[in-house]
């Protein structure tokens, strides 16, 4: 069976042809590390080989992990659907949230970021593919609200986040991540981050500008819901 350390090289190699293939700088893309669901062990096994930066979905089992694995300079990422009375411990958990999709929670993140932390980076969801199940601003009051969440002290507005409807089309893949690029430099904002791209279509979001891939399967397997432990 493959390792934990055996997926992130082949990920990372993964990420590094994509970014050849579209002739980006290398290490231009980042990898978020998915670790929904995996116990604080396979956190533990892909930050030795290399990774720092985690991303979780549901806050009660990020916030027991973050417990276990505090011996370790982890960057977290919150990347699930927020509700208002979660608000607190994610501004005050975490460094980056990809996953906000109206201006109340982006209020609730600010007020509640504490001041001796850095500014919270930001990225605005947004529900590219139209997808009723799906979070995320539509991209017609992404304008209002992005220009809205800049203003905002204790945060700071990194750029989009997207999750559009799977599909194994390369060419359908590549129309929605176009989409999202084409979003973000229309809003004429200082942006730096695109956060698309997952284990089935990194390729596809690379050649179309992520900077961030969010992988959870192709490191740590096939996940369990039934483990869970937390709520979202």
């Amino acid at each position: 069976m493959s390792t934990i350390a055996d997926n992130i090289a082949q990920v990372a190699a993964r990420i590094r042809a994509a970014e050849q293939a579209a002739q980006r700088a290398e290490h231009s893309v980042r990898l978020l590390a998915v670790s929904k669901t995996k116990p604080s062990d396979a956190v533990r096994e892909a930050y030795a080989a290399g990774v720092h930066d985690f991303g979780e979905n549901y806050l009660q089992e990020a916030l027991g992990k973050q417990l276990e694995l505090a011996d370790l300079p982890l960057i977290w990422h919150f990347i699930g659907p927020i509700q208002s009375n979660k608000t607190r411990a994610i501004a005050e958990n975490f460094a980056w949230v990809h996953s906000v999709d109206r201006l109340k929670i982006a209020q609730r993140l600010s007020e509640q970021r504490p001041a001796e932390l850095p500014p919270l980076n930001i990225c605005i969801q947004v529900n590219v593919s139209g997808e009723a199940s799906k979070s995320g601003c539509t991209p017609a009051d992404l304008p209002a609200l992005a220009s809205a969440i800049s203003a905002l002290p204790r945060l700071k507005l990194r750029g989009l986040m997207a999750i559009p409807e799977p599909t194994e089309d390369r060419a359908a893949q590549d129309a929605a991540f176009a989409t999202v690029q084409k979003l973000q430099a229309s809003l004429n904002l200082p942006l730096d981050t695109l956060s698309m791209g997952m284990s089935h279509d990194l390729e596809s979001a690379i050649a179309m500008g992520a900077t961030w891939v969010r992988i959870g399967t192709a490191l740590f397997g096939a996940r369990d819901y039934q483990q869970t432990h937390g709520q979202p």
